[in-house]
Formats: structure tokens, C-alpha cells, sequence
């Protein structure tokens, strides 16, 4: 399949930017703005398969022209060298990484390389802002990633598909929980099929309070995962596997024994949870407090709790309490329901 039958003018038939332009753009420049929330990932035994989304948000825009002649005369003097700039606000105002290491751009040129686009003979602007704290285990990877994969698709005209940026996205982020949640919405269960994923929205029981308590501090995502055994005792794997099992069900109906040991984790949590000070305290303090259980979101920082609606404040207080006792500030998010899933914004709403 050619690139000039495939992509609806975006790209030319040498991969550069061309073509069909939307209303107030120009013959030169594409734009697009999306908005992608935050997740919450593993949920204690859904290990890199079950994700949640959450109410904080991610919104990025591109725009995206062909090099000028300056821009040209360095690119034939140093290279394809990436011709990006990224304007950031909210929380990630203060983001020590230059623009072509963001993910951001990562998941923006992994679209662009899957579908033939030569996205370094480009002018690339990025303006991002948001409200999902970094570093916290509540999918600030993955939702940047995926904005820049969907800006790829929307400003170039890509066509791809949900399941083709699902595997671009996971592709980046090594790992397609998150992504899956980001980009659908609501709860995930996303398993490997082929080539591919198989993604299945999982009913979430209503009655049922997220409580993530925030602390003001970091985790880093890979190095918890170079922390994970590379075996793990048969009889652990079988108990892993009865567990994500009661976590489906327990989100499904509510049930109270379910959700309690879907949520003690013998895969990831006992080894992640020593790199998080006060990590036993904060999750008795939840289950004191009237919690089903208390674990990790995603790889931390976070803690996750899942509680009964009209203990949800009482729950967090607790958390809270019990990390101030450590010498921890946190703030807290509490969802009721999964947000929603990421969607393009409209030219004329942006």
C-alpha cells in the first residue's frame, strides 16, 4: 500500500508533509489538539494489563510546516536532525528534557516512522500543558505518548486505526495498561493477541471510590522495573493468576473479600513498595479507615485505594495522615468512575 493512496494528502509520495489542508491552516502547516487523561495502572494484580482512567488531563497541540530555508541550510549542514520545539505549562512547566527526547515527540515520530512519514524534513511546534502529576505513577508517560501519536494521526492525516496507535503507543511505553486506558477511557484490560492487543472495557460496580493519594515525591518507572525478579515461584504465579481474576470481578460487582485480595499483589508490589517510604503505614491507615485494600498506582509514587463511596474521605484523610507521620505532603484525587476517553479537539473549540 503507497504512502500517496494510504494517507488522504497529509504526506506526499516521499513521505513529506503536503496536501489537504483544514480550514484556517495554511498550504504549508497542519495542525491538531487533542486531550488524553490520566491513568492509573495494575490496580494491585492486573500487572500491565488492567487500567483505569483518571480525571486529570493532558492537552497538546502541533503544528506542524514545511522546513523553511534557514531550517533547510541546517538540516543540510547537521543532519535530519529533529526540527521540534515543545512550549510547556502546568506540571510540566519545569521538564528538564530537551525537545526531542520528550515523548511527546516520541509517540508523534513512532507514527510517523509506521506510516512511511519522513517527519525530520518538518518544522514541528508542540504546545502542551497539564494537570497529571509527573513521575507519580498515574500514566504521565503514556499520556504524552499517546497525544503525540494522535497528533500524527489527526495532523497528517494518517487514517490509522484505535489498534494501530494502541500498538504504537505500548511500542514506546513498553507496556500497554496505560496507553490502553488513555486512549479508550473508562477501566481496560488489555492482553496481547498476535501481533497486537485485545482491549475489553471492564465494568466498574457503582459505589465504588478511587482514592490516590499523591506524595511529593517521584518513582522512576524503570528503574522499579529493573527491580522485578526475573522468576517467580510457581505457586506465586498461580496465586497471581486468582487474584487478577478476583480483581475483574471485584470491580464488576463490588464485592468487598474480592477486591481485599485482588489488591495484595505477589507479582510487583512487594518489590516496588520498599523504594516507597511509609508505603505498609499508609496502606493499613486505608484499610483502618474502611478501604477494601490499599497498593501501589501503577509503580508509584501513588497509593491507590479502593473503598466504599462514603468512606472515600475518611480514607484519604487517613493516607494523608499517615504520610505526614513520615514527613510526606500529599494531596489526593478521588474518582468515582473511570474518566473519559482521549478525543481530538475541534478548530474551533481550541
Amino acid at each position: 500500500m503507497s504512502i500517496a493512496s494510504s494517507f488522504a494528502g497529509g504526506v506526499d509520495a516521499e513521505g513529506n508533509v503536503a496536501g489537504n489542508v483544514r480550514p484556517g491552516e495554511t498550504a504549508t502547516t497542519r495542525t491538531a489538539t487533542v486531550r488524553v487523561p490520566a491513568s492509573t495502572s495494575n490496580l494491585g494484580s492486573g500487572f500491565d494489563c488492567v487500567g483505569l482512567a483518571i480525571d486529570r488531563w493532558l492537552v497538546a497541540s502541533a503544528s506542524v510546516s514545511e522546513a523553511t530555508d534557514e531550517a533547510s541550510d541546517r538540516l543540510n549542514d547537521f543532519g535530519n536532525i529533529p526540527l521540534v520545539s515543545i512550549e510547556r505549562s502546568g506540571t510540566l512547566h519545569n521538564l528538564p528534557i530537551e525537545p526531542v527526547d520528550d515523548l511527546l515527540y516520541a509517540g508523534f515520530r513512532r507514527t510517523c516512522e509506521f506510516s512511511g512519514v519522513n517527519a525530520t524534513q518538518s518544522e514541528i511546534s508542540f504546545a502542551v500543558t497539564s494537570t497529571i502529576p509527573v513521575g507519580r505513577g498515574l500514566g504521565s508517560s503514556a499520556a504524552a505518548i499517546v497525544a503525540g501519536a494522535m497528533l500524527a494521526n489527526e495532523s497528517l492525516s494518517l487514517g490509522l486505526s484505535f489498534a494501530e496507535l494502541l500498538v504504537l503507543a505500548a511500542d514506546v511505553e513498553g507496556h500497554p495498561d496505560n496507553v490502553a486506558a488513555a486512549l479508550r477511557g473508562g477501566a481496560t484490560l488489555t492482553i496481547h493477541a498476535g501481533a497486537g492487543y485485545k482491549v475489553t472495557p471492564l465494568t466498574v460496580a457503582p459505589g465504588l471510590a478511587f482514592i490516590i493519594v499523591v506524595p511529593d515525591f517521584q518513582c522512576d518507572t524503570h528503574a522499579s522495573r529493573l527491580g522485578l525478579p526475573d522468576t517467580v515461584p510457581f505457586g506465586d504465579a498461580v496465586l497471581a493468576l486468582s487474584r487478577s481474576a478476583a480483581l475483574v470481578k471485584g470491580l464488576e460487582t463490588g464485592d468487598a473479600a474480592l477486591l481485599a485480595v485482588a489488591l495484595e499483589d505477589v507479582l510487583h508490589v512487594p518489590y516496588r513498595s520498599i523504594s516507597v517510604p511509609g508505603f505498609d503505614d499508609v496502606t493499613t491507615a486505608a484499610l483502618q479507615a474502611g478501604a477494601f485494600g490499599a497498593t501501589l498506582s501503577g509503580s508509584g509514587s501513588s497509593l491507590l485505594a479502593i473503598a466504599p463511596g462514603d468512606l472515600a474521605t475518611p480514607t484519604a484523610n487517613a493516607m494523608v495522615a499517615a504520610w505526614k507521620q513520615h514527613g510526606v505532603s500529599a494531596d489526593t484525587i478521588v474518582s468515582y468512575q473511570p474518566a473519559g476517553a482521549s478525543a481530538i479537539i475541534p478548530q474551533e473549540n481550541r
